[in-house]
């Protein structure tokens, strides 16, 4: 994981925060759909691009995220910040995930609340979707495969169908079902 630089090497010291800025920044801007959205994005930025997380450390910061109550993105930004440069780290990818979503939403709510009916903008906002569903199709592939390489197909099978049934047919909620994994990869696993 990239730290940052000793003391005393200002300019050194800075490329790390505007590492993390367009790191973060980058998912926030073209991000459109949300946190799930983002995460494909940003988990290319900071495991493949800069190499701050493994798949694997990436994969448990997610699951630690969706546990806790707010935006995965900027959980993930905060914590991942953090961990690279400090609280000052922490701060820089906080901005950088939610500046671009609050400019956005500025400038273009007054231009999107005038033309809501246009059909256009309908067929926008729908055609985008498949994509948004293809990169988070992608993430869970590789989700799956570094759980099948860790734990073994058993495990990721019984874990994934149980997920299924008591989201689908019980109704339990994403953070209890998270929560319970998270206790079972602790107390068996662990």
């Amino acid at each position: 994981m990239e730290k940052p630089p000793p003391a005393g090497r200002k300019g050194v010291e800075r490329v790390i925060y505007w590492k993390l800025f367009w790191a973060f920044f980058i998912p926030g801007i073209v991000g459109y759909g949300g946190g799930p959205a983002s995460i494909p994005l940003i988990q290319h930025e900071v495991v493949h691009r800069y190499h701050w997380l493994t798949l694997e450390e990436f994969g448990d910061v997610l699951a630690l995220g969706n546990a806790l109550p707010g935006p995965i993105a900027t959980k993930m930004a905060g914590f991942i910040g953090y961990e690279v440069a400090g609280p000052l780290g922490a701060a820089v990818a906080l901005l950088a995930t939610v500046g671009p979503s609050l400019v956005a939403m500025i400038l273009l709510l007054v231009l999107l609340y005038k033309y809501r009916h246009s059909p256009k903008i309908q067929r926008m906002t729908t055609l985008i979707r498949p994509v948004v569903g293809v990169l988070l199709a992608m993430i869970a592939l590789e989700f799956f495969e570094s759980s099948w390489n860790q734990v073994g197909v058993f495990q990721t099978a019984a874990l994934s169908l149980l997920s299924l049934l008591l989201l689908e047919k019980w109704g339990i909620h994403p953070a209890w079902v998270i929560a319970g994994s998270l206790v079972y990869g602790f107390v068996l696993l662990g």
